[in-house]
């Protein structure tokens, strides 16, 4: 299921900024210069850690949203009470009204 779920968020999630993400490889770099060797080797696990933890994160985040979606559109098809054609009708019906009374008015 995660396969099939990190595919739909890679489809329809929002990518991260090119302009942010620069000015983060700009700041790593600028940390890194201040290092020995072996800083730079443990800032460069410190990030991929960190990236590697936000895409959890991200994934997680999506089929939590992707299943709360899915259980609210099993619970209104369970129901039956909805439907999009008497939701714009009814709408249609409440505007149409209001127009009415401001013409009267």
């Amino acid at each position: 299921m995660y396969n099939y779920m990190r595919a739909l968020e890679d489809r329809f999630a929002p990518r991260p900024n090119r302009k942010q993400r620069r000015k983060l490889e700009a700041k790593r770099q600028e940390v890194s210069a201040l290092l020995d060797k072996e800083g730079k080797k443990k800032l460069l696990r410190l990030v991929d850690a960190h990236t590697m933890a936000q895409e959890e994160i991200a994934l997680n985040s999506f089929v939590a949203g992707f299943r709360l979606a899915w259980g609210i559109a099993m619970e209104l098809e369970a129901d039956g009470s909805y439907s999009y054609q008497q939701e714009w009708e009814q709408l249609n019906r409440l505007k149409h009204n209001q127009e009415g009374v401001e013409h009267d008015g």
